[in-house]
């Protein structure tokens, strides 16, 4: 579907890996990294982060509080979307009830419960279920299923096939026009759902939902059924009240998260760029940076956003220059219109999710070593980028544009695993590649130069094919994609091969997506026929 496809940032037609791996999350840092990314991105947004229902998901929900989330999900095992396979649904996770009990409990002993909402979700559908959660330690409750039913949903299990029959999961004029959901059929289930609970806290002698936050003592194990199962179950843990530290634990949240914003660089950044982000002036900045400024640019390209909506402003309206060490996730959203040019080195993620704006990193001009044989970005650079340029003289570390769909990046060598998931975007690498190289990669172009002659043994060959670079619209794109490497970066690299271009033009690889080449190719031929 056109729509979808413009959504993703994918191409109509080719087959994507979905949901990709989070390969910018390999521990609670990782996952404490992307919240911080994130709020920058988005400062009046709560941060959630979203766990299932499993043994020692308290332990967990301990580090992702300290990790500074808002606000954790514990997800029960009977959830799910109609997308979900069945045997997942049926066979896979715990249930709420286990989750949402063992996550209050080591929170409150750990003294963290105050700094954190607790939602849970998963078949939820009555007062009791609401009534039951909170006296367990939630805070929040999730509805999904239930409200879908009350819109019309007939379980046809087919959300993402884009064949819903009853217009609900598609993008299908012809089966939208089917629905006959309205909204006042969901406040009227989720009012009845209030007063349901409203009847079990007058019972329970409650005026409000934060009273009956880990009110275990008001639950009590059924043991009326005669059930032959139900003898061997004892739900002492869940009913003990969880253990305060000292008498002034809260057991819900009452504290905001520090997300130690007012200590940004971008703050200075959007002072300086008051012109642009009020009259879209032209702006030069320049100023130091240090490995402890994270996330630079992106505060700044939320106040670009809010300002002028998703046009955002022309390229190079402001020109960013820092000299230094950037610390992780350098540019990460950058918007269009933000150029961020970095005299240095840079961490890990930089370009994290690029929203059009261009990213250069270059060494100092008195660096004693040789860019091209030197690794001058981190890991997982360009992660999620869907528009905009990136220029790095130098050498990657692994995991570059993993998930790109629709960035142009050029860099002097990348590590292991390279466009991984790529699914739009043009790469150009001019340099050495690490192995695993384009595993999963369903879209966009990388150009290598295969100097070495050793590409084949590196490429994960399962979604791509390697071809020469002989068409002139690709000789045309890669020229320019190294010309402006060198009038951005003053690649030495770039000059020694736009010198002899005849001679490295033929140690060119151009690695494409079968899947993309093939509908390319069909959507060429429609052209024609037009």
């Amino acid at each position: 579907d056109d729509l979808i496809a413009r959504l993703r940032h994918s191409t109509p037609g080719v087959g994507l890996i979905s949901p990709p791996p989070h390969h910018d999350i390999y521990s609670i840092e990782d996952l404490a990294q992307l919240i911080h990314d994130l709020k920058n991105a988005n400062r009046a947004a709560r941060i959630s982060v979203k766990l299932v229902a499993e043994n020692g998901v308290g332990t967990i929900a301990s580090g992702v509080t300290k990790a500074h989330a808002d606000h954790i999900v514990i997800a029960g095992h009977d959830g799910g979307t109609g997308a979900s396979p069945i045997t997942s649904i049926k066979h896979a996770g715990l249930p709420w009830e286990l989750g949402v009990a063992e996550t209050h409990q080591t929170l409150v002993m750990n003294d963290l419960r105050s700094r954190v909402i607790i939602q849970t979700d998963g078949q939820m559908k009555t007062g009791r279920d609401v009534a039951i959660a909170a006296l367990l330690g939630a805070e929040e409750y999730g509805f999904a299923t239930a409200p879908l039913i009350t819109m019309g949903c007939i379980m046809m299990r087919k959300c993402h096939l884009n064949t819903c029959p009853v217009g609900i999961a598609t993008q299908d004029k012809e089966l939208r026009k089917k629905f006959t959901g309205k909204p006042e059929h969901v406040v009227n289930y989720l009012f009845m759902v209030a007063e349901d609970l409203r009847k079990i806290m007058a019972q329970l002698g409650f005026r409000t939902i934060n009273e009956m936050i880990g009110r275990v003592d008001c639950l009590a194990q059924n043991t009326n059924s005669e059930h032959w199962k139900q003898s061997g179950i004892d739900l002492q843990m869940l009913l003990t009240p969880a253990e305060k530290p000292h008498e002034n634990v809260e057991v819900h949240q009452t504290i905001k998260q520090d997300h130690g914003l007012d200590e940004a660089l971008d703050n200075q950044l959007i002072e300086l760029s008051k012109a642009a982000l009020e009259n879209a002036a032209k702006v030069n900045i320049e100023l130091p940076i240090i490995n402890t400024n994270r996330v630079v640019g992106t505060m700044l390209s939320n106040e670009v956003a809010k300002k002028y909506g998703k046009d955002l402003l022309a390229d190079d309206t402001i020109n960013i220059k820092l000299t230094g060490s950037a610390g992780q996730s350098l540019g990460a959203f950058l918007a269009k219109g933000i150029t961020l040019a970095v005299e240095g080195d840079a961490n890990d993620y930089v370009g994290k999710g690029l929203s059009g704006g261009r990213v250069i990193v270059a060494p100092a001009k008195n660096a004693t070593f040789v860019a091209e044989e030197n690794v001058i970005v981190g890991n997982v650079c360009l992660y999620g980028a869907t528009s905009g340029e990136a220029y790095f003289r130098g050498i990657a570390a692994e995991r570059f544009c993993v998930r790109n769909s629709g960035a142009v990046a050029v860099v002097e060598g990348i590590g292991d695993h390279g466009c991984e998931y790529m699914t739009g975007g043009r790469i150009a690498v001019l340099g050495t590649i690490g192995r695993n190289f384009a595993a999963g990669m369903s879209g966009g172009v990388a150009y290598i130069w295969d100097h070495a002659g050793d590409l084949a043994t590196k490429c994960n060959m399962g979604m791509v094919e390697l071809e020469n670079v002989a068409a002139d619209e690709d000789i045309s794109e890669l020229k320019t994609m190294i010309e402006n490497h060198l009038k951005y970066t003053g690649s030495a690299v770039a000059e020694r091969l736009l010198k002899d271009w005849d001679g490295a033009l033929s140690q060119f690889v151009k690695v494409m997506p079968t899947d993309y080449k093939r509908v390319l190719e069909e959507q060429k031929k429609k052209a024609n026929a037009a």
